[in-house]
């Protein structure tokens, strides 16, 4: 039989009070080294020590005397005087030892008179010595200090000291501090707290009880059993019985502290805040004057990590002689006792940028820097707050609550909702909303909630589950109910770990060798693919998720699993979750739907209550009641109010044959051997573990699918069919990619009748995950063998075996190059070959993705942004024979009819582009091929210079890449650079002929094709064109031509927007076509239209500013023509430039200023800026040329919103007047106002400039 595990019983005293007066000083020393020696004798700590231990020993349990020293009493022995409140404090602590094993402990700390005459007089000595000292110190003049609670005016400061705390021998009682604590080896708190109060009430009542104490202690020892898992449990403490009920092995482990005051202390915010912390192993420090608030909140938060466990220093009551602790430089979750005087600003900690400082009194918390947001925090606590509600706890805590907040704890909400006299209807959303009206917090999410697209309106209050139950449960109702908050706010924490972590396990990389050799090298290996697993997750959960995958936790967790692979031995806390995840998949495959970012909320809360209603409600086994011991007469008898020592000998071993064992318990719990007991108190009997395992095959069997091997032809069809019509009825691949299409062509799609408005901003991450999940389940329906854990992978592994096979057989050499898709008009460039086996080889070599799931998915994204998933699993599914080897005739991809009706809705993404590859894959290596076109009229041939190009996309961009003399076409590797925006090209002006007309630059990422067109059509070299030696090349993506040889999707393609003016390639730009000032205003208007555009589109659907500004319709375009317009004409052979105006309009208005003739200060401030920006171009070490100069002043003008400032000033500029005729639109008052207006609606936009069209300018 299992005591409650054996529990030893120690007793915490002082030894020599007077002599030992060393004892833990308070954490910070405010002035000197003896600060313990400044405050007076009655609050100075004190040695204490371990009086007494029953037993001696355990063998499976060795006592740790300095530890249970420590933890008993963390900041030693008190003494204190009947003055003093002297009420008994309860607090639990916690002995992790180095194995990583933890015991648990829980201590009554009192106060006992002090019989010791000697010690008293001690203490009389000791405030005599102290007195005198604060005399000396004091006498001179009175110090400053605050004496509160003192009549003013008595006596010197010493005698103040002396009356305000003070000991007479004569005239007080001493009192000092003992504890009684059990160690036990599992955490039922409530149970320990009743068996050591009600010894301390024998102890203290006038009446002694039934028994002596020993019989007591002995029972509990001894005869009380540790419940098996999902039972309770009765026994007998002195006055009254105590019930402790244990979950199951399919519920959440084990957790008896009041979840509830940790939410009355902190508050619903605080708590998640903290709860972030944890997760991402930030230090953590608590802070409070109750040693047991400390545990609560501690235990709490690893309590709410299920699955995880915090993996790092573990001391949620820091005793005052480790304090050194807080300097390490590692993770850790300790509690710091306060003394309630010193404030936060005393305390000197280490590190405090990392540090969460949570001082839980005070309701207050310090965060550390940059603190991720936990993943939809918003639905997640508006979920616990409706929990909190329920129960009557405001969301913001009880401390320092508002009005509305303490309205609510007085007013149920739960009575409310049931009340019919006001003619509530029960489980009406309005009560609870209208009470949450007032509360802070709630306000504050709603603002956010709503603007997400989420009513409030909407949010319920659970009814109160004890109001309406019909089992009379055996405990009171208060402590029901802290048991069903308990697992209400448990189940609600655990649901967000199963829903975000649904699909880990198909990301664990199993070791290829055996496990042993696996342990000893884990530390080097990789366990799981971080990468695909990201690539499925909704953008706003990234930086939370790729910051909690690289903690200590994690890794242990997946650790975990792969150790633990079969059933037999995994974890209890592994299979638990593992169990909850295969019932969401199975869940999925019985009513498919869509991946999702919106929020799930939980469902098992009701399930998981009803367990532990019915624990209560009927008690499963009582334990034998305490009994007379075997013990001589007199033994037993004390003194009252004194704890006393017991009978060491009764107390030392247990009964050799435990008759009420046998009598009283199923055979299945008896066990002879304590250790073994010990050992295996946490697993299931063999009985309960073979009936898990067989539910857990049947699970799998009826995830994977049916077993039709030996059914009959018309079953297999039968069932066959259901797959198919569920599948093709759910009209899934076409919700989906309608879904997919609107996610990505916007409201204009929804309002051309595309789908409904309420499909829009789902998270493209999570739709794409929901296709790969499609067509895994697809690709599994009817396998013949599963092989690994993909499908879709498997069948694209054998393909390319296949092909590899035929290939050096000969028989498909000439299939390669049909192969080839038709390359974009006039482009030199040799076009990308299709290939379906080059696209996997592309996925095999990135290092990154370990597992084969990510490979598949990976594979879909790649194929999606190239625009061929319909055709690369057209031409999987053509080897027909692999087909009908690798699936059962009734498999779905061999229903031909329903195969090509879902490939076909699979063309509709060509529609739109995706760049679910590019983006993110971020950190991949990736060839790039560059294609430079010079002009072959003018003399490309004789060129003598050195090129050089720099690339830049939306992720980075590349060094300078010299290209060897008389070399167009080259490919470079960087890691992903996305997107493509800018192209800088120049040279370095050698040789005789160091003149380049460069018509256009192209570049091609060639694993996506993603093809890039950078325009140029001007000169490079000095003394022709602008005298520019270096161009920034803005590019545009090219759209490939559809394949014809598949069908025309029903959408059509994406067209190119046509372009207002086409830059010809022309020696001088002066040949550009004139527009008149109408088309100049229009094409000033576009330009701007554009890019306020830009900027209220959703961040995601935000094409490239830079194109806005600096493309052939932009900005800089625009203003170009608008400066050019009735420029007058240069002489022959001669170009003047804009840049050429600017420069002389900056030098008239430096003149200006030195001869202080400035108009006005508006004047002065926008005068002086022009000729900074000016300046600063024009030293800038680049070789730009003039135009490239005016393109950067457009670029750094719009950033700081002084364009319609600069055409203000050049307006009314007697420069201005010489170099423009008389028609110019700078000269027409009305035009250039309407202009100004036109570039004020930039103001409001921050516009962030790429670094390739500023490099070389500080400004």
């Amino acid at each position: 039989l299992t005591p409650l595990s054996v529990r030893n019983l120690s007793l915490c005293q002082y030894i020599q009070a007077s002599k030992a007066r060393d004892g833990a000083s308070p954490f910070i020393s405010s002035t000197t080294e003896g600060e313990n020696f400044e405050q007076t004798p009655l609050r100075r700590t004190f040695k204490s020590k371990v009086l007494a231990r029953y037993p001696e020993n355990v063998e499976w349990n060795p006592f740790d005397q300095d530890a249970v020293g420590m933890l008993c009493m963390p900041k030693g022995l008190a003494f204190k005087t009947q003055a003093d409140p002297r009420e008994p404090q309860f607090h639990a602590f916690i002995i992790t030892r180095e194995d990583g094993s933890r015991t648990f402990g829980f201590a009554l700390t009192f106060y006992e008179e002090v019989t010791s005459k000697q010690i008293c007089s001690a203490m009389q000595t000791l405030y005599h010595m102290h007195n005198a000292e604060c005399d000396v110190l004091h006498s001179p003049s009175v110090d400053g200090r605050d004496h509160s609670g003192m009549e003013d005016g008595e006596g010197t400061p010493g005698t103040k000291l002396q009356r305000f705390n003070s000991y007479d021998i004569s005239r007080d009682t001493l009192y000092v501090s003992k504890c009684i604590c059990l160690i036990t080896p599992m955490s039922f708190m409530k149970a320990c707290r009743s068996v050591l109060e009600q010894l301390h009430q024998a102890v203290t009542s006038p009446q002694p009880p039934p028994l002596p104490l020993e019989s007591y202690i002995y029972n509990v020892l001894y005869e009380v059993p540790l419940p098996p898992p999902g039972r309770s449990l009765k026994f007998s403490g002195v006055y009254g019985p105590i019930i402790c009920q244990r979950p199951s092995t399919n519920e959440l482990p084990l957790f008896d502290f009041p979840v509830k005051e940790v939410f009355e202390l902190l508050g619903v915010e605080n708590v998640f805040q903290l709860f972030t912390c944890a997760l991402l192993e930030f230090q953590i420090l608590l802070y409070s004057q109750h040693y047991q608030r400390l545990m609560t909140v501690a235990e709490t938060i690893t309590a709410l990590m299920f699955p995880f466990q915090w993996q790092h220093v573990y001391v949620p009551i820091l005793p005052a002689s480790l304090l050194h602790f807080l300097d390490a430089p590692v993770p850790y979750l300790m509690g710091l006792h306060s003394n309630g005087l010193d404030d936060r600003s005393k305390l000197e900690l280490p590190q405090e940028a990392n540090l969460c400082f949570v001082d839980i009194d005070n309701h207050f918390i310090e965060l550390p820097e940059d603190l991720p947001q936990f993943p939809n925090k918003l639905e997640f606590v508006q979920e616990v707050s409706e929990i909190l509600m329920a129960f009557g706890i405001p969301p913001e805590g009880n401390l320092h609550c508002s009005e509305s907040a303490s309205k609510l704890k007085r007013l149920r909400a739960s009575e409310l909702v049931s009340d019919k006299r006001n003619g509530n209807i029960a489980g009406s959303p309005l009560h609870s909303y209208e009470l949450l009206k007032e509360n802070e917090t709630i306000a504050r999410l709603q603002a956010l909630v709503k603007r997400t697209g989420v009513s409030l309106e909407k949010l319920e209050v659970r009814e109160d589950p004890s109001n309406n139950k019909d089992l009379k449960v055996q405990c009171d109702e208060e402590e029901l109910r802290i048991y069903q908050l308990n697992i209400q706010i448990r189940e609600v924490f655990a649901n967000r770990f199963t829903q975000m972590f649904a699909d880990y396990e198909v990301f664990v990389i199993q070791p290829s060798q055996d496990k042993e050799s696996w342990f000893t090298n884990r530390e080097q290996m990789q366990n799981f693919d971080k990468a695909s697993f990201l690539s499925d997750q909704p953008e706003p959960y990234l930086p939370f998720l790729s910051r909690f995958l690289e903690t200590q936790m994690f890794a242990s967790f997946i650790d975990n699993k792969i150790m633990c692979h079969d059933d037999d031995d995994k974890d209890p806390v592994l299979r638990v979750f593992d169990s909850r995840v295969d019932k969401i998949r199975l869940l999925n495959v019985r009513t498919p739907t869509l991946r999702t970012s919106m929020y799930q909320k939980c469902t098992t809360v009701d399930e998981a209550e009803k367990a532990i209603e019915l624990r209560l409600a009927k008690i499963d086994h009582t334990a034998i009641h305490p009994h007379l011991l075997d013990m001589k007469i007199g033994q037993g008898k004390y003194e009252p109010g004194f704890f006393p020592k017991l009978q060491s000998d009764v107390l030392s071993t247990g009964p050799a044959s435990n008759k009420w064992t046998k009598r009283n318990a199923p055979a299945q719990w008896r066990r002879k051997d304590r250790q073994k007991q010990h050992t295996e108190h946490l697993r299931l009997d063999n009985d309960q573990r073979e009936k898990y395992i067989q539910e857990a095959r049947n699970m799998g069997s009826t995830i994977r699918q049916p077993k039709l091997s030996n059914l009959s032809p018309s079953v297999i069809a039968q069932t066959n069919w259901k797959f198919v019509e569920g599948l093709l009825q759910q009209g899934e691949p076409w919700l989906l990619t309608k879904r997919m299409l609107v996610e990505k062509m916007g409201r204009e799609a929804v309002e051309l009748g595309h789908g409904e408005v309420n499909i829009t901003g789902v998270e493209e991450n999570t739709l794409i995950a929901s296709l790969c999940d499609l067509l895994e389940r697809i690709w599994s329906h009817g396998l013949q063998v599963k092989q690994g854990k993909s499908a879709l992978w498997s069948h694209l592994l054998h393909y390319q075996e296949n092909r590899q096979r035929k290939l050096t057989s000969g028989s498909l050499r000439i299939l390669l190059d049909s192969e080839r898709r038709k390359s974009d008009a006039s482009s030199v460039m040799s076009p990308l070959r299709i290939s379906l086996i080059q696209d996997m080889r592309h996925i095999q070599n990135i290092g990154e993705i370990k597992t084969d799931v990510g490979k598949a998915r990976a594979w879909v994204r790649l194929s999606m942004e190239k625009k061929l998933l319909s055709r690369h699993l057209k031409q999987l599914l053509s080897d027909h024979e692999l087909t009908k080897k690798l699936y059962k005739r009734y498999a779905f991809l061999r229903c031909d009819d329903e195969k090509e009706q879902f490939l076909y809705h699979l063309l509709s993404f060509n529609a739109v582009d995706y760049f679910c590859f590019t983006n993110v894959f971020t950190t991949i290596l990736i060839p790039y091929h560059i294609l430079i076109v010079p002009s072959k009229k003018l003399g490309g041939s004789m060129f003598t210079a050195n090129p050089w190009i720099c690339i830049s996309g939306e992720l980075g961009e590349t060094q300078i890449l010299q290209i060897p003399r008389n070399v167009l076409e080259m490919t470079f590797e960087c890691q992903n650079l996305g997107k493509l925006t800018t192209v800088q090209i120049g040279h370095d002006n050698s040789g005789l002929y160091a003149k380049w007309l460069v018509e256009y630059v192209m570049v091609r990422n060639e694993i996506t094709g993603h093809t890039y067109k950078f325009p140029c059509g001007r000169w490079l070299g000095k003394g022709i064109d602008d005298g520019s030696l270096e161009r920034i090349l803005v590019g545009e993506l090219l759209t490939c031509q559809p394949e014809v040889d598949e069908r025309p999707c029903r959408t059509p393609p994406l067209q190119q927007s046509p372009s207002v003016i086409r830059r010809l390639v022309t020696i001088s730009p002066n040949n550009k076509p004139k527009l008149n000032t109408g088309q100049i205003q229009e094409s000033i208007g576009e330009a701007v239209n554009g890019i306020v555009k830009h900027f209220h589109k959703p961040e995601k659907e935000r094409g490239s500013l830079t194109l806005l500004l600096c493309g052939e319709c932009g900005l800089v375009s625009a203003l170009e023509q608008a400066f050019q317009h009735g420029f007058k004409s240069p002489r022959l052979f001669k170009n003047v430039f804009i840049w050429d105006f600017l420069e002389k309009a900056q030098t008239y208005y430096e003149t200006l200023e030195q001869n202080e003739l400035v108009p006005e200060e508006n004047w002065h401030t926008r005068a002086r800026n022009f000729c900074r920006f000016v300046t600063a171009i024009n030293n800038t070490p680049r070789n730009i040329g003039k135009d490239g100069k005016f393109q950067m002043l457009v670029c750094l003008g719009a950033r700081d919103h002084l364009l319609h400032h600069w055409i203000a000033l050049l307006a009314d500029c007697p420069i201005t007047a010489h170099m423009y005729e008389d028609v110019a639109l700078i000269k027409d008052h009305t035009l250039v106002n309407s202009l100004i207006r036109v570039l004020q609606t930039l103001q409001e936009f921050n516009i962030t400039l790429e670094t390739s069209l500023v490099k070389g300018i500080d400004i």
